[in-house]
């Protein structure tokens, strides 16, 4: 049998559900998702393997008009994320709130770099769960057609998983005879330190509103696999929230904590489920002003 592999960029505008897909496909999740824009904030990889072919997605930022310095790197990564690959996966959606007569700046930009990097690419229309008349896709189809001349189109929903076999079917075929650069059985090559980092930023953006959430990061200062005193498992997990205001300390804490305490126990939740052990999690909370726009700490972070 003789090995193939295709590396294969995912990239679209905030919130399309970039994420969501790349999770999908996987059987795992490996990027964290909310219904916040942004949520992606570096390039992840993926790896989905079946058989002779390993197919890598690299999950990318939302495309976006940066409004700080962390907002650059951001869409540095989806930049970056075209280089060297074989495929790109455009993804939109299928009930868009803004007319067809105009898309989106940010998508038509991607379009041009596509084109200009001869890259080919799918089209994914995602979130057909939400569209009320079927008939519109074509309406769709037709906009986004006109403007790339795209290898497929596939509608889809990735939180019903419906067309996800016809997209990898779509894309098996860019994969070429190569080694396979990842175990067949990883999904992503993601740190353990910074999946654990990420888990808890997904409940920080599940748990509060409007901007706060943008302007919080999670530094992991300890991590640590450990035997209880019944020789069980455990992970000692301590980190701090990072934020740019002290109004935002204290809604992050919340009234007597009980914000912290639940942005606690939902993340705790999620690394035990993925670590499939048990875990201790502390957590505080530090203001850091401006830090989106102080390179050193953005590199600090990891977020560089």
């Amino acid at each position: 049998m003789k090995e193939k592999s295709a590396f294969i960029t995912i990239i679209g505008r905030p919130n399309v559900g970039k994420s969501s897909l790349m999770n999908r496909i996987l059987g795992q999740k490996v990027a964290i998702v909310s219904d916040k824009p942004q949520t992606t904030r570096t390039r992840i990889n993926g790896v989905y393997t079946k058989a002779e072919t390993q197919l890598v997605f690299i999950d990318t930022p939302g495309f976006h008009k940066p409004r700080n310095m962390l907002d650059q790197n951001m869409n540095k990564a989806v930049g970056n994320g075209l280089s060297e690959v074989d495929a790109a996966v455009l993804v939109v959606e299928a009930a868009p709130k803004f007319s067809l007569d105009d898309l989106p700046p940010a998508e038509v930009e991607l379009m041009k770099e596509l084109k200009r990097r001869r890259l080919p690419a799918v089209l994914v229309i995602n979130k057909i769960d939400l569209l009320e008349k079927k008939e519109a896709l074509l309406t769709l189809i037709t906009r986004y057609t006109a403007a790339l001349d795209f290898a497929a189109v596939v509608p889809l929903s990735a939180k019903t998983g419906d067309g996800i076999d016809l997209l990898l079917a779509e894309l098996a075929p860019f994969a070429k005879p190569a080694p396979h650069y990842f175990g067949d059985d990883d999904v992503t090559d993601q740190p353990d330190r910074v999946m654990v980092a990420e888990l808890i930023r997904e409940k920080l953006l599940r748990c509060l509103d409007k901007e706060v959430p943008h302007g919080i990061a999670v530094d992991l200062e300890r991590f640590v696999e450990r035997d209880t005193a019944e020789g069980e498992p455990i992970l000692d997990i301590e980190a701090t929230i990072i934020c740019e205001k002290a109004s935002h300390k204290g809604i992050i804490i919340g009234k007597g904590g009980e914000q912290l305490k639940r942005v606690g126990t939902l993340a705790r939740r999620d690394i035990e489920s993925f670590f499939g052990i048990r875990a201790s999690l502390k957590l505080w909370v530090k203001v850091k002003e401006d830090w989106r726009n102080r390179q050193g700490l953005i590199r600090s972070y990891g977020l560089d």
